[in-house]
């Protein structure tokens, strides 16, 4: 009888191989769903199939519980054997190669032997795909070019996706009873907007059990390579990871290591040196329980792991203790919102009542204004409406809820509302969403006229940035920040895990200027509430304390703070 575990790997690859035939994607997702759901069971799988009792299992309907069962039992699924029979070697991952469908990687195996992308890629290299029937050498050039924008997609993911496999694998290291404890580190740890590969340090005495353990999580695709401490492992979207276990006596060491970038650790070797040590010699001891314990022998306070960059930060810790750095629990409302009156899924109401739950004490409803057509932006004649909405649910709720706009920022540096409604609103986060490929020149201007206004702002995600797809807009951004600084005006740091903005090095050089900040989620549903967190990390790597936070006020002091006339 198998685990659960294996059974999840085999409904997985059951649901890429249909993938890869072109099957429906919802039966394509109801395996990737089968397979979440066998990983999350409490009750053991062995008793649920004797009972036949599987089809209880949320996400788990007659077919797949057919499967499951028969796995269980034999150690085997037909429909799998079927499949791998009927594709050929090597087509999961080929199959990632946009122009390459299972006929063509068949034919590609027969003519060529090949099983891989990089033996594709050598293929290519060499010359020796163009002459395969049905190739030639315009393909052979545009299948180079994928494999290269496939690696170069490889090299950098999103947080938010690489938290979506870091977390469940933690979570299957730190259920296995050989492990002592666990816990992300490098660019994850972090927080990195984008990361290269997600990494976990173990602490264990029983480094090959683990290993073997790591081996088998479920969203394992392939193994990079292994040695006797350490796997790198690929998991599902191209996701690269290592596990590396070390004794229990050094693993506070080793998440410091696997932790900092190389430029904080040449930092700390640095600071080391001047007390006459040995950073490397320390790492090495097996005294050392805490990571804090490195820190304060080297005369610093411990840096936090977001703030691990090597940009002065150990020089900093002489002084600082960063104790005031803020966190998601000095949060106390939900800013830059969006409902059904605009382009987001769920009412005011549904909004409220998340956020609320949440323990937020004010929610802001700031809505698309109307330049923002193709996003429902509120034209004025709905504006009414909208702001009925807000009182009606007012008195069904406790937490306070503020009216407000998400504006236009014109090519000409206005906002698109009138001054008369503006002045009726309890905020206004103002933002470019258009001609983004102004010049510099002009695009800095424009930025510079709309915080000139009279009026207070929040400088919404502020260079316009979405995370591996569109660059920030050119403009002089320290100019900008410049005439922040002596205006009315403040800055989002955007927590949607697409945006992420600003980056930090901007809040850096905005916190020498004593510009304030508002932490927002730019949720347009109440999942999107959750994003939190992503906007508290970029904060912390910028350095934001939380009494630069507008946010951590109660909604009394963050409404007269915001509030756009005085």
């Amino acid at each position: 009888m198998v685990d659960k575990l294996d059974v999840a790997r085999a409904l997985r690859e059951i649901g890429a191989l249909l993938r890869c035939k072109e099957e429906s994607s919802f039966k394509v997702q109801a395996y990737e769903n089968g397979a979440s759901a066998v990983e999350a069971l409490s009750e053991d799988l062995g008793r649920l199939v004797a009972e036949e009792r599987l089809t209880q299992v949320p996400g788990i309907g007659a077919s797949l519980a057919s499967i499951i069962t028969e796995i269980v039992r034999t150690g085997q699924s037909e429909l799998l054997t079927k499949l791998r029979a009927s594709l050929p070697p090597g087509v999961l991952e080929l199959c990632e190669i946009p122009g390459l469908s299972p006929k063509k990687i068949q034919v590609l195996h027969d003519a060529l032997g090949i099983t891989s992308v990089e033996e594709l890629r050598q293929a290519c290299a060499a010359g020796r795909v163009r002459s395969v029937k049905g190739f030639g050498p315009k393909t052979q050039q545009s299948l180079l070019e994928a494999i290269a924008q496939r690696e170069s997609r490889e090299a950098r993911v999103l947080l938010v996706d690489a938290l979506g496999v870091a977390e469940p694998l933690l979570d299957h290291l730190r259920a296995f009873p050989a492990v002592k404890q666990a816990d992300l580190a490098g660019e994850v740890r972090r927080f990195c907007e984008t990361v290269s590969e997600v990494n976990v340090v173990v602490s264990s005495d029983e480094a090959l059990a683990v290993l073997d353990h790591a081996e088998r999580f479920p969203r394992v695709t392939r193994v990079r390579s292994r040695d006797a401490q350490q796997v790198d492992l690929f998991l599902a979207g191209d996701v690269r990871a290592s596990v590396h276990v070390s004794p229990p006596d050094r693993y506070a060491a080793a998440l410091l290591t696997h932790t900092g970038s190389p430029a904080h650790l040449a930092e700390l070797g640095r600071a080391a040196a001047e007390r006459g040590l040995d950073l490397d010699g320390m790492r090495a001891l097996v005294s050392i329980e805490s990571e804090t314990q490195v820190y304060r022998a080297l005369g610093l306070h411990p840096v936090p792991p977001e703030l691990r960059e090597g940009d002065g930060e150990v020089l900093a810790a002489r002084r600082d203790d960063f104790a005031d750095l803020v966190t998601q629990s000095d949060i106390l409302g939900m800013v830059h919102c969006h409902t059904v009156f605009s382009d987001g899924n769920d009412t005011i109401e549904d909004m409220a009542r998340a956020a609320e739950a949440m323990g937020m004490k004010y929610l802001t409803i700031t809505d698309h204004s109307p330049t923002a057509h193709y996003a429902r932006g509120v034209e004025l004649d709905r504006l009414k409406s909208q702001w009925d909405e807000i009182a009606r649910v007012q008195e069904r709720v406790k937490i306070k809820l503020l009216r407000g706009t998400e504006s236009d920022i014109l090519a000409t540096g206005a906002l698109d509302y009138p001054d008369t409604i503006l002045e009726q609103l309890d905020v206004v986060i103002a933002s470019v969403h258009s001609r983004m490929k102004m010049d510099e020149a002009a695009m800095t201007q424009r930025l510079v006229d709309a915080m000139r206004q009279p009026i207070f702002k929040i400088w919404g995600h502020p260079l316009g940035r979405l995370l591996l797809r569109r660059e920030p807009f050119a403009c002089r951004v320290e100019e900008v920040l410049d005439v922040i600084a002596s205006s009315r005006a403040a800055i989002e740091v955007n927590g949607d895990p697409y945006r992420l903005d600003m980056e930090p090095r901007w809040l850096k050089e905005a916190r020498k200027r004593g510009i304030r900040f508002v932490i927002s989620t730019d949720a347009h549903s109440t999942k999107g509430l959750s994003s939190l967190r992503f906007g508290v990390g970029v904060a912390r790597r910028g350095g934001l304390r939380r009494g630069e936070v507008l946010n951590t006020l109660g909604p009394e002091g963050f409404a007269a703070a915001v509030r756009p006339i005085h």
